[in-house]
């Protein structure tokens, strides 16, 4: 899905690329690059929408994007309202071409070359992979000369290990759609974000891409493997499940999140987080 293409910036001294983000908020747009993307999040929150996954984000996490698959960080609100927040990522940015093509086809990087060909959906990294992950990409962003290519070969030792991931997307998206598309459903995601705590109608999301009612939902179906309505719905529960954290009551959060009635919000908690919110907000504080 071509949303907003991308180009990681690289010049011809280094074999890949480590990027160092602190900032404000991250870069807000949904976007594709050919790159794979390692990235830990030192310091942000938010949501992460990646192919057709939807969930949050927080200080700590890793998560791998893979290549030309469609994402975006979307910082919480406060971080675009009070600039002295600042959200600071680590990202690491790869493919098959990295170091040379004929690299990938030793016998030795015969796990890594599988995980190249098998990354595109994306994952998150848990347990000790994780810290093992958060360490070295922290030493890989202050080292120079050989060492930083043998921690990249580290890391790629680490992520070419099966074991303490959670794959995000469940399918893959189309990778042809042309640039204007991609803008058109960046205005729909940012509407989104900004106007999900109201009731919207499907007819003022179509209008804003410009497209009829029907044409709209066949559009967005079409893009990202869900329909509107299940994709605003995942943004609201994500957004709740920030406040259930907080003091208040499960009622007010169903209103704040947009939802007309505390049984709907319950209902739609319970089909995308397999708990009731009471539950979930009992195993998460």
């Amino acid at each position: 899905m071509r949303i907003v293409p991308f180009s990681i910036p690289k010049n011809l001294q280094e074999a890949f690329r480590v990027q160092v983000d602190q900032q404000p908020y991250l870069y807000n747009h949904l976007h594709q690059h050919p790159e794979i993307q390692l990235t830990l999040v030192k310091e942000s929150s938010g949501t992460l929408v990646a192919g057709d996954y939807v969930g949050r984000f927080h200080s700590g996490d890793v998560f791998v994007i893979g290549s030309n698959q469609p994402h975006v960080f979307r910082n919480d609100e406060k971080y675009f309202k009070r600039k002295k927040i600042q959200a600071h990522t680590i990202t690491l940015f790869f493919d098959e071409h990295t170091v040379h093509p004929s690299f990938w086809l030793l016998p030795e990087m015969k796990t890594a070359l599988s995980f190249l060909k098998n990354s595109s959906g994306g994952c998150k990294i848990i347990g000790t992979k994780k810290k093992v992950l958060t360490d070295q990409l922290e030493q890989l962003a202050a080292a120079t000369g050989i060492r930083r290519l043998l921690i990249f070969l580290e890391i790629i030792e680490q992520l070419s290990q099966k074991k303490e991931v959670q794959p995000l997307a469940t399918t893959l998206t189309q990778k042809n759609i042309k640039a204007y598309d991609g803008n058109r459903l960046n205005k729909v995601i940012a509407f989104t974000f900004k106007e999900y705590n109201r009731p919207i109608q499907l007819a003022e999301v179509a209008a804003l891409a410009n497209l009829t009612t029907e044409a709209f939902c066949k559009y967005f179906k079409t893009r990202t493997r869900k329909t509107y309505i299940s994709f605003l719905n995942e943004i609201r529960i994500q957004h709740a499940c920030r406040l259930l954290a907080e003091d208040k009551t499960i009622a007010a959060i169903s209103y704040e999140c947009g939802f007309t009635n505390l049984s709907n919000f319950n209902r739609i908690f319970k089909k995308i987080k397999t708990t009731a919110p009471a539950q979930w907000r009992k195993t998460k504080l």
